[in-house]
């Protein structure tokens, strides 16, 4: 498994919040506040080495000149569960775009099938922050990744709260110039294709569907 595209984020407050996160006795708005929080713990690191430009600014006492991001900002958000992330994420950078796009798991097959998709235009021009809290097979993030780069897409990362080693070797197999961050890489998947230990159904859980 190449490394060098995967970081497992372990700032204590992020591996903290994912603690209560796996907790089955946490409840649907603990959940979403906690899930809320943590995603903005993480895009600070998944952010660090955005590329930035000069530009002048007049302060109370005089000009100078500071930085701001060089390129827009996308966030993709794999419907349903990746909706919950993306609060979390754009109070830190609330000028960011959002595009959507919506894959389910078909029951029999476990391939991703696309019900939605919108994204901004200028892809190309943009950092897109893929987001989805489980990175499982990694049927969903590949398919979602094909279809940023299908929209023009180039620098591209993506970011989930846990991921399966299946799930990250099949991303990188496919996407092997997007970066993964990941708050925990875990054990395995069990024979329904769920994260072990994982955290359960996200989508379910942020949304009170269980």
């Amino acid at each position: 498994m190449n490394h060098d595209k995967l970081t497992i984020l372990n700032h204590p407050l992020i591996q903290q919040k994912l603690f209560y996160l796996r907790d089955k006795r946490t409840n649907n708005l603990n959940f979403r506040t906690m899930l809320n929080e943590i995603s903005g713990l993480m895009v600070y690191e998944v952010t660090r080495n955005f590329p930035l430009r000069p530009r002048e600014v007049e302060t109370p006492l005089e000009k100078t000149v500071g930085y701001v991001l060089a390129r827009t900002v996308t966030l993709v958000p794999i419907l349903r569960a990746g909706l919950g992330m993306s609060d979390g994420i754009l109070k830190l950078i609330p000028h960011a775009r959002v595009g959507h796009l919506g894959l389910y798991r078909d029951k029999k097959t476990l391939k991703p099938v696309e019900y939605y998709r919108k994204f901004p235009p200028d892809m190309a021009e943009s950092e897109v922050i893929v987001i989805d809290p489980m990175l499982a097979t990694g049927g969903s993030a590949v398919a979602a990744i094909n279809y940023v780069k299908e929209a023009g897409g180039i620098s591209i990362t993506f970011v989930c709260l846990v991921a399966a080693p299946e799930g990250v070797q099949y991303l990188q197999k496919h996407h092997a110039n997007v970066h993964i961050y990941t708050a925990a890489l875990d054990r395995e998947l069990n024979s329904h294709k769920y994260i072990l230990p994982g955290l359960g159904d996200a989508g379910d859980r942020i949304y009170g569907t269980e």
